[in-house]
């Protein structure tokens, strides 16, 4: 029989009060607080902190504190990523975060979702869709990407958008929810 872990991390419903999976959060949170309330300025420190905490970090990582996230380990970020205040990664399925990607304040990122049905979701169960931005993507402060997105390289999140399906790559998305606003031209510097 898979423990309420596994079933978490293959997607499928599970208990998140489960005692093993209470620990893990109990860990993260501990990783956090020193995260969180380390001196500003000691990106060395951070680095070190995130190391623990992520499941893969790439070179050049760069972060503003708060961040907050679940477990931690079901995040992976590529070289050059940067995130900016108060962004939160609710990581119960996997998050995956291409090279050269930039997060605007409070950006919320979601893996985690519930059941439709009432009866389920009463019964406290829940479960997870993975996410995946790819490399050169920019996501404007206050932006939502909810489970299962794909966000496809070098394309923007315009602030405050909420992202509810895969976006492709080299577009501009922006609203509630998000739309395609533009295209893309790589060879354009400015809007």
């Amino acid at each position: 029989m898979k423990s309420e872990k596994e079933k978490m991390l293959n997607g499928e419903l599970y208990l998140a009060s489960d005692e093993t999976l209470s620990k893990d959060r109990f860990q993260a949170r501990q990783l956090l607080k020193e995260l969180n309330y380390n001196l500003p300025g000691d990106s060395a420190h951070t680095y070190k902190i995130v190391k623990k905490l992520f499941n893969s970090v790439g070179k050049d990582f760069g972060l503003e504190p708060p961040f907050f996230c679940d477990y931690g380990y079901n995040i992976n970020v590529g070289d050059q990523v940067f995130f900016n205040f108060n962004c939160v990664l609710l990581d119960i399925t996997p998050i995956r975060i291409g090279n050269r990607s930039m997060f605007g304040p409070g950006v919320h990122i979601y893996s985690a979702t519930h059941p439709l049905d009432a009866k389920t979701r009463s019964s406290l169960l829940e479960f997870g869709k993975p996410v995946t931005i790819g490399d050169d993507v920019w996501v404007g402060g206050g932006a939502i990407i909810c489970p299962g997105v794909t966000i496809g390289d070098r394309s923007i999140v315009a602030a405050g958008a909420v992202v509810t399906r895969d976006v492709p790559a080299d577009v501009i998305v922006g609203g509630n929810p998000a739309k395609i606003i533009k295209n893309i031209d790589q060879g354009e510097k400015m809007a």
